[in-house]
């Protein structure tokens, strides 16, 4: 796909920031190599990172964990990462990154790929009935899972907010009606009764999870809730338009007492797909998956052309109306931003 045409300023800026990160990488390559070279470190052993502090991360080998510096040309690191890297005092430093087996990606604002966490193998898209759950964010979300081969379940949370006035309960019911037909799994779970936690905890046991949504959706609130232990930041929502406001500034992943990690993510609004072209996005919908190619034209844009095998299974009831509805406000965009 074609790039998207920056203006001179956009450009401009695009350079500016490419250099300043140049210019960190540099810096923090001079400050890990003089690490190293000093003789100061101990023994090279495998750790986990299980944070990210901006040129820094937080590795965990055992019960030791240390902040460390990153090596020169060293590959950008994100939590969940396995690394080579050496103890010292009082940073260590990381001298390799190992094979990952799976990253979940998102595009920054300039359509680059950025990696958002690492050796996930579980992807929890939370939503709550405030600030109010839209369809085609979590349809985003379940592609974005889908094209990494990511497992995704959706957990509604803050259940307990569906008994307040205010709260549209038949549109929650609604939005979520498909998934479970689609083999998705679907919980629910509130932090302020209890109710949920133990199912949710055993969806969580022997896999490494990944909190994904809206800001304001509770997923610290999770994280507090499921490991009493841990002081994760709780922030509450903003009064104005019931957006949520970020708390959590950086991934960070917490060991699960029955086994397998979870990884509390920074709050996403918005999940955007343009590294992504219509193909790729078709996959992404599970009903589509048994009908692709048996339409009467290969370049079928499911819309109004006859001998659409979308449309006739949309007629037909097998794709609902709202998922087909996501499907286009997605390939919309895709055309309204033209990929990177």
């Amino acid at each position: 796909m074609s790039k998207r045409k920056l203006t001179r300023r956009q450009a401009w800026r695009v350079r500016k920031i490419q250099d300043e990160r140049r210019q960190r990488a540099e810096n923090r390559g001079q400050a890990a190599e003089e690490v190293l070279t000093s003789g100061e470190l101990g023994t090279e052993r495998d750790g986990l990172v299980i944070a990210h502090y901006g040129t820094q991360v937080l590795v965990e080998a055992g019960d030791l964990r240390q902040r460390c510096h990153l090596r020169a040309n060293l590959d950008s690191l994100v939590t969940g990462d396995t690394v080579a890297w050496c103890p010292g005092e009082p940073l260590g430093v990381v001298v390799a990154r190992h094979e990952r087996e799976s990253e979940l990606l998102r595009p920054d604002p300039y359509g680059k790929l950025k990696p958002v966490a690492a050796n996930v193998d579980q992807i929890i898209v939370v939503i709550a009935p405030l600030p109010e759950p839209h369809a085609n964010l979590v349809d985003r979300y379940l592609v974005a899972a889908e094209a990494v081969d990511i497992e995704p379940l959706i957990l509604l949370n803050k259940s307990d907010l569906l008994a307040e006035d205010g709260v549209d309960t038949e549109a929650i019911a609604e939005l979520l009606a498909p998934y479970p037909l689609l083999g998705y799994r679907v919980l629910d779970a509130s932090c302020k009764n209890r109710d949920g936690l133990n199912t949710l905890m055993k969806a969580l046991e022997g896999h490494t999870s990944v909190f994904v949504g809206q800001s304001g959706v509770g997923k610290s609130s999770l994280v507090n809730a499921l490991l009493p232990d841990v002081d994760a930041r709780v922030g509450a929502l903003s009064e104005a338009g019931d957006k949520g406001t970020h708390t959590t500034t950086t991934a960070e992943l917490f060991h699960l007492p029955s086994g397998g990690a979870l990884i509390d993510s920074p709050g996403i609004r918005e999940f955007g797909l343009w590294h992504m072209d219509r193909a790729q996005i078709e996959q992404g919908f599970r009903e589509f998956r048994p009908l692709l190619g048996l339409c009467k034209f290969r370049d079928c844009r499911h819309r109004e052309e006859p001998g659409c095998a979308l449309q006739a299974a949309l007629q037909a009831g097998e794709i609902s109306e709202r998922r087909m509805a996501s499907y286009r406000h997605m390939v919309n965009a895709l055309d309204e931003n033209p990929g990177t």
